[in-house]
């Protein structure tokens, strides 16, 4: 079991939604009322079984949509999270859509001390969400952020999705113009990708094209920076202080607690996958797969995930943890030279203007292991 306080953050999931959106490759099933109280006994047992009881900095409900659960059933969740002991800060994050979150709801998440709310959204245009298989109501979008804000709750997310096939770079404008128009703390943007197994997959629908996908992702960019967002994260915007602190933890790859349905925990040096089956999760065989991470795989991780951030990664940390500095374990400096990388005396980083293709670069840095290691 982790030692004690090193593990700060948990995220549980909830798979249930009332509809399958057709991009969606998340671990997910139909709204089953029957399903949903054996669910919440077994992931009452799940978190029994393995939470040490340390002090939590972040907590986040995603899913899945947590706010299809009726209010009984989300009242019964938050008891059995109340298991969970928190930092007087607690970062306490519940997703849902706007169709499914009333009033009532929000009155709930207040009462258990959610201090944070992730809404999907998605688009605005009704040709898009007919695809994506989503539906929106303005009216509703703008009543349940005008009451979340009467609640007090000053710490909201919205998440966009663009690059959809006949989508133009009006449609992306006319989407960001509304989100802004809704002033909220932080937006987190996704480009479509077309997943194998999900309905849109299997209607082989084909991304768009890169170079349009790269225009609206400067575009994005700009637009949002322009309105004093700050890119803190390749897909995610933040005003000054409101950054994801939950998902901070994973691209500072930082241990975790994943409890419920397909969740992932990083543990004791260990990368767990819980199972995607119900059946085998409500039998309490909880974990699929296990991965036994050597030094050169955490140094791995903490490479590919620190270097999403606008900060990088920090040397001085990342020598800390490990022992030796970055340089004894990767030639990079031909990145940093060809403007690939940046590095200061204390970090390294990817420069804004080459984040489109931090892929390429990351995997270039991988390649240059310096020999002996």
């Amino acid at each position: 079991m982790p030692e004690k306080d090193r593990i700060s953050s948990a995220y549980i999931h909830v798979p249930f939604c009332n509809k399958i959106c057709s991009y969606c490759d998340f671990c997910k099933i139909f709204y089953n009322e029957k399903i949903i109280s054996k669910y919440l006994n077994s992931l009452e047992k799940e978190i029994s079984s393995i939470y040490q009881n340390e002090e939590l900095k972040t907590i986040y409900i995603g899913g899945g949509t947590p706010s299809s659960l009726s209010l009984n059933e989300l009242e019964t969740l938050l008891q059995i999270l109340n298991k969970l002991k928190r930092a007087d800060e607690c970062e306490f994050t519940i997703e849902g859509n706007f169709e499914s979150t009333t009033e009532e709801k929000l009155l709930l998440y207040k009462k258990y001390g959610i201090n944070r709310l992730s809404f999907g959204l998605e688009s605005t245009n009704e040709k898009h969400l007919k695809f994506l298989e989503r539906t929106v109501d303005k009216k509703q979008v703008e009543s349940i952020i005008k009451k979340a804000k009467e609640l007090n709750f000053n710490n909201i997310n919205i998440d966009l999705m663009y690059a959809m096939p006949e989508e133009s770079l009006e449609d992306l404008i006319e989407d960001l113009d509304y989100i802004l128009s809704l002033n909220i703390e932080h937006i987190s943007t996704y480009s479509l990708i077309i997943e194998p197994h999900t309905k849109l997959g299997l209607k082989r629908i084909e991304n768009i094209n890169e170079d349009l996908d790269y225009e609206m992702y400067e575009l994005i960019c700009k637009k949002l920076k322009k309105h004093n967002y700050t890119h803190y994260e390749i897909s995610n915007f933040s005003k000054k202080g409101y950054e994801s602190r939950h998902n901070l933890c994973y691209w500072n790859n930082d241990e975790y607690y994943g409890f419920g349905l397909g969740a992932s925990s990083y543990l004791n040096n260990k990368r767990i996958t819980n199972t995607r089956s119900i059946s085998k999760y409500l039998a309490r065989n909880y974990q699929s797969d296990i991965e036994e991470l050597n030094e050169n795989d955490k140094i791995e991780y903490e490479i590919i995930l620190n270097l999403r951030k606008a900060s990088g990664i920090s040397l001085e940390k990342f020598s800390n943890k490990y022992g030796k500095e970055l340089k004894d374990f990767y030639n990079y400096q031909s990145l940093v030279e060809k403007r690939l990388l940046k590095e200061t005396p204390n970090s390294l980083f990817i420069p804004e203007n080459k984040w489109y293709i931090s892929n390429e670069i990351i995997i270039k840095l991988l390649e240059g292991e310096v020999d002996g290691n």
